[in-house]
């Protein structure tokens, strides 16, 4: 037998009036009550400052391993990461899930239900890591090399450092696990303050594995994967600590059990799967894109300006609006789970215009100063630049769609309406431009100008679609469901 739990409030009309502020606890409940701009900022800056740091190191390894090992260590630890991404981007679909759950809790102040949704996270990503990426990742890491063909000087550098971060996946999986609860239950600090921490800890172990210092001889590629292993497990094991001996937001259980609990572990995988399979569908749509890209008669000239502007500078833009999202799904998420269903709606309309903020003052640059910010990455070819300075125009204006596609994305995620994300994304960035491009290539007639309109009109209808799903408020309605309290 299962409760709903979520409260008849969630469903009633805007112009109820609000819920009674819950009861003092250990939740911020500022989130509920207090300025919507102010509540959505303080939980989005965190994670908008953690990506930046974390970008900041991957450029550090690259240029590591770039002078050290040469190109093929560089293509070895990009094949590799490419491969790892995509898996752990479907298995941490299930902290997605767990976001859902836990900020619906918090909101409705429900403490043991939230612990006992993050202890049962933390036994299925263990039983993930342990029992399934650790061995098959291990045996099956050549196979899917050779399936992304990569070359044999590439393969020997990619294998070990695939090998152990499979191996090894566990640290990892457990900090993703700890800041999407922590978030979902209103603390974004403590997530910065660890991705932080991990970012710091992974550079200096790389600088020294990568390059050898001392008596620790020189690993190359393989280091990088051992550094990044390390500061993954380190990081891990603190926040295990703390949710053991208390002291955070969110703790695990006492006096409940420890065996799993295969009603929470299902409504995990419930919510959590759609994301999941939204990002193995966003990450094959890239893929197809980039071969769209390397059919070009100018095709190295266009990789090469779509890689610094769309993955490296664009990312000024999608760094911001991936904190906002993530804002957005635990205050909505709170809110509806208060009974608060207009300041869910409005928390993510506020996401949305400090979104817009931010991406316009970006957009002006990409109009303003295109070649001088493609300089800095030295791509001062004249045919580079120029395919360079026409993605950035586009992309000034395909900002402005992607920024509210995401953070009305999270509104969704956040009050447990994780389906229409994964069908939105599959009809605006997959199927309408990679449909554009086909059909143009098929025309012999494939420019780099209409790859970047198709990635335009991508972010628009995703924007619009996501827009429109949200503003319907089928949102409002969505149970959460647990099976009940033991003991």
């Amino acid at each position: 037998m299962t409760e709903t739990a979520t409260p008849a409030q969630s469903a009633a009309p805007e112009s109820d009036p609000p819920a009674a502020p819950a009861r003092a606890g250990r939740y911020d409940r500022s989130l509920i009550e207090g300025p919507l701009r102010a509540t959505v900022w303080k939980l989005a800056w965190p994670t908008m400052l953690t990506n930046v740091i974390a970008g900041l190191q991957g450029i550090v390894d690259h240029v590591l391993v770039g002078h050290l090992v040469g190109f093929a260590g560089n293509a070895g630890i990009g094949v590799a990461l490419q491969i790892f991404l995509v898996v752990i981007v479907f298995i941490s679909c299930l902290f997605s899930g767990m976001s859902v759950l836990v900020a619906r809790f918090v909101g409705a102040n429900d403490e043991e239900r939230v612990n006992r949704v993050v202890y049962q996270a933390f036994l299925t990503a263990i039983g993930i890591a342990l029992g399934v990426m650790a061995p098959v990742g291990y045996f099956i890491a050549p196979v899917l090399l050779d399936m992304v063909n990569a070359a044999p000087a590439v393969q020997a550098q990619a294998l070990p450092f695939l090998r152990i971060m499979f191996l090894f996946s566990s640290g990892m999986l457990i900090y993703f696990m700890l800041s999407g609860a922590l978030r979902s239950a209103g603390d974004a600090r403590t997530p910065m303050v660890l991705g932080v921490a991990m970012t710091v800890l992974n550079l200096v172990l790389n600088i020294i594995l990568i390059r050898g210092l001392g008596p620790v001889p020189a690993y190359g590629t393989t280091g990088a994967a051992i550094g990044t292993s390390m500061a993954s497990g380190l990081v891990a094991l603190y926040g295990l600590w703390k949710l053991w001996h208390g002291g955070w937001v969110v703790q695990f259980p006492r006096g409940q059990g420890w065996a799993p609990d295969w009603g929470i572990i299902r409504s995990l995988f419930r919510f959590g799967l759609p994301t999941g399979i939204q990002g193995i569908a966003m990450n094959i749509g890239g893929v197809l894109m980039l071969s769209f890209i390397g059919s070009l008669q100018q095709s190295a000239a266009a990789q090469a300006a779509f890689t610094v502007a769309y993955s490296q500078l664009f990312s000024l833009i999608t760094w911001t609006s991936v904190g906002l999202m993530s804002a957005a799904a635990a205050v909505a998420g709170q809110n509806l789970g208060a009974g608060n269903p207009q300041r869910a709606a409005d928390a993510v309309r506020v996401a949305a215009r400090i979104g817009l903020g931010g991406a316009a003052v970006i957009g002006v640059l990409f109009l303003a100063i295109p070649r001088p910010l493609l300089a800095i990455f030295g791509l001062n070819d004249p045919v580079v630049a120029d395919i360079g300075t026409q993605l950035l125009r586009v992309l000034s204006v395909s900002g402005l769609f992607i920024t509210v596609a995401l953070t009305y994305t999270g509104g969704l995620q956040g009050t447990g309406d994780t389906r229409s994300p994964l069908y939105i994304s599959i009809i605006s960035q997959v199927i309408l431009p990679l449909g554009i491009c086909f059909t143009l290539d098929a025309m012999g007639t494939l420019q780099p100008i209409h790859i970047w309109i198709a990635i335009l009109c991508g972010h628009v209808t995703r924007c619009l679609l996501s827009v429109v799903r949200f503003n319907q408020g089928k949102w409002r309605g969505i149970a959460v469901e647990m099976v009940p309290s033991r003991g």
